[in-house]
């Protein structure tokens, strides 16, 4: 079955900029029309397809035309640019966790560079709630740390990043307490509150509230952070291992380590933007992440 185009439009319009008059704008028609073809397309399929609030959000049966609206976009976008023989841009919505997007997944946008007619939105997203993200039609692909595709995607495992917890020689041994550390009383970093990798650690140490926590929610502010003494934190192996060989940082708990596996899921469709960017987010992986 096929529906309405224009009130699936204008849902995807929604989704993207969160409100019906923001939606108008962007088609470059009147609120009313907007409000117009969502009441139609609701009409059609027998359900409310927005909640309407601040900001507005598709709901469940919603989150499924987005999904449908987003997909034939970008093959008509495809589509439009090979027939028409022009330079016309495609736009891939991506989502990456904060770690990938500052060490590997950077390999990925050297690529993208070279292609005039790609555009990439990237959602920055932890990987353990980034399939959420497919599932709500937000993205076409995701760095997810979920090995079960999400309906209607496939997936690839990419490998995996390892972190180890580390910090300055100075806070390390300020810290220290006989051949280990004072975990309960020694600052730590952390990158936000989805961030358990920190916490995981104290916890094998008997520690579930340690004294200082500071928040650094960004992944280049939190490297920094840990490099300038402010705390320890679990740090992603690119970045750690230039450090541990001049000196700046040690690493703590002796073999202590947390590995995170990645993987790549993506829409199950026939289209050549995606899978160029599949190919590239492959070599990416294959170059950095351990296997």
């Amino acid at each position: 079955m096929s529906y309405n185009a224009a009130g699936v439009e204008a849902l995807v319009a929604i989704a993207d900029h969160g409100t019906f008059d923001a939606a108008a704008r962007a088609l470059h028609v009147t609120p009313s029309a907007v409000s117009q073809r969502i009441r139609a397309l609701e009409s059609e399929v027998g359900h409310v397809v927005v909640r309407r609030g601040t900001p507005c959000e598709p709901t469940v049966v919603g989150a499924a035309l987005v999904r449908l609206g987003r997909q034939t976009r970008l093959l008509d976008d495809e589509t439009r640019a090979a027939v028409e023989a022009q330079s016309d841009r495609v736009e891939v919505a991506v989502a990456v966790n904060a770690d990938s997007l500052a060490t590997w997944f950077r390999d990925v946008l050297m690529e993208v560079a070279t292609q005039d007619e790609l555009v990439v939105r990237l959602v920055v997203e932890d990987q353990a709630y980034s399939a959420e993200l497919l599932r709500s039609g937000d993205v076409l692909a995701a760095v997810t740390s979920d090995p079960q595709p999400v309906q209607g995607c496939r997936t690839e495992h990419l490998g995996f990043l390892r972190y180890r917890p580390a910090a300055t020689p100075e806070l390390a041994e300020r810290w220290r307490r006989g051949r280990g550390q004072d975990w309960q009383r020694m600052p730590v970093v952390v990158f936000n509150a989805k961030d358990a990798l920190q916490h995981d650690v104290l916890r094998d140490r008997g520690v579930t509230a340690p004294d200082v926590v500071h928040l650094v929610p960004t992944s280049a502010d939190f490297h920094e952070a840990v490099r300038l003494g402010l705390g320890w934190g679990m740090l992603p192996e690119p970045q750690l291992l230039p450090d541990l060989a001049s000196g700046r940082l040690v690493t703590l708990g002796g073999r202590t380590h947390h590995d995170v596996h990645l993987h790549w899921q993506r829409w199950r469709i026939d289209s050549s933007t995606l899978a160029s960017l599949s190919d590239a987010v492959s070599r990416a992986a294959g170059d950095h992440l351990r296997r």
